[in-house]
């Protein structure tokens, strides 16, 4: 492998339809990384909603498409644990009888990895050049928690941030209350869920509140407006690679933003 890595950044469902900035930001990452950076036009979701559902048929059709799509990389990096899980974890188990796709899934497994955890347990990133004058709280994402065991690698880059004060949560590994089609089927019991989440960010006092993965930054930035409470909302990528000039989530103009894009094939 040369000593410039190619890497396909899987943008994620989200990201590209509600917060683009959060690719921009994990391209910039990437490349003061010092890899190589592309965005295959054929990528698309990862199949993760139907796989939870229990549709494995068009779970596995989509993830097809994924794999095809991500060829002849040598990583493949996503700005999202939920998403990264879902090809570490769960590609294997999806076509662990298939002959053909499975040896496939295996392979691009083994490639897939989560942004900060990238920057850090493979690039070997140790600090971030961007600054923050503020104090900041980070929630740790069930998936990127538990499937891929993300926990000190961002809070590793965020203290090396100039200017920049972590304030810990009460329970910061505790669900949002987000978890995809969760939210959505038991909408009340996720409610009471994200209620005791922002109430323990407020405790903190933090000027933002940053994570891994946008569901869960969605969720909780949605129910923080709603309380009508000051936190701002923000991708820990967009804090790292120092773009925060753009309205946080859940703020006006803070959504489907477009840029020119980043490098693509």
């Amino acid at each position: 492998m040369s000593d410039t890595p190619r890497v396909a950044l899987f943008v994620t469902c989200l990201a590209d339809l509600f917060r683009p900035s959060v690719g921009f930001a994990a391209v910039k990452l990437l490349e003061e990384a010092g890899c190589t950076v592309e965005v295959p036009r054929a990528q698309t979701c990862c199949g993760q909603p139907a796989y939870n559902s229990g549709d494995k048929a068009d779970a596995r059709g989509v993830a097809e498409v994924a794999i095809r799509a991500f060829e002849g990389y040598d990583y493949v990096v996503a700005p999202s644990g939920s998403c990264a899980a879902m090809i570490r974890k769960h590609y294997p188990e999806l076509f662990a009888d298939d002959p053909v796709w499975g040896p496939k899934a295996n392979e691009l497994a083994t490639r897939t990895f989560e942004l900060v955890s990238f920057l850090t347990d493979v690039r070997g990133m140790e600090k971030v050049v961007a600054s923050f004058d503020g104090s900041v709280t980070y929630h740790d994402s069930c998936s990127g928690l538990r499937e891929l065991g993300i926990r000190e690698q961002p809070r590793k880059l965020l203290a090396s941030m100039d200017g920049l004060k972590l304030k810990e949560m009460a329970e910061s590994d505790i669900c949002c209350g987000f978890g995809g089609t969760f939210a959505v089927k038991y909408a009340d019991i996720s409610n009471k869920m994200v209620t005791k989440k922002t109430g323990h960010v407020e405790e903190t006092e933090a000027d933002l509140l940053v994570a891994g993965d946008l569901g869960c930054l969605m969720n909780m930035a949605g129910k923080l407006k709603r309380e009508g409470k000051a936190t701002k909302v923000r991708h820990v990528a967009e804090l790292l690679a120092g773009m925060t000039d753009q309205p946080a989530i859940g703020e006006k103009g803070g959504g489907a933003r477009k840029a020119k894009d980043p490098a693509r094939s």
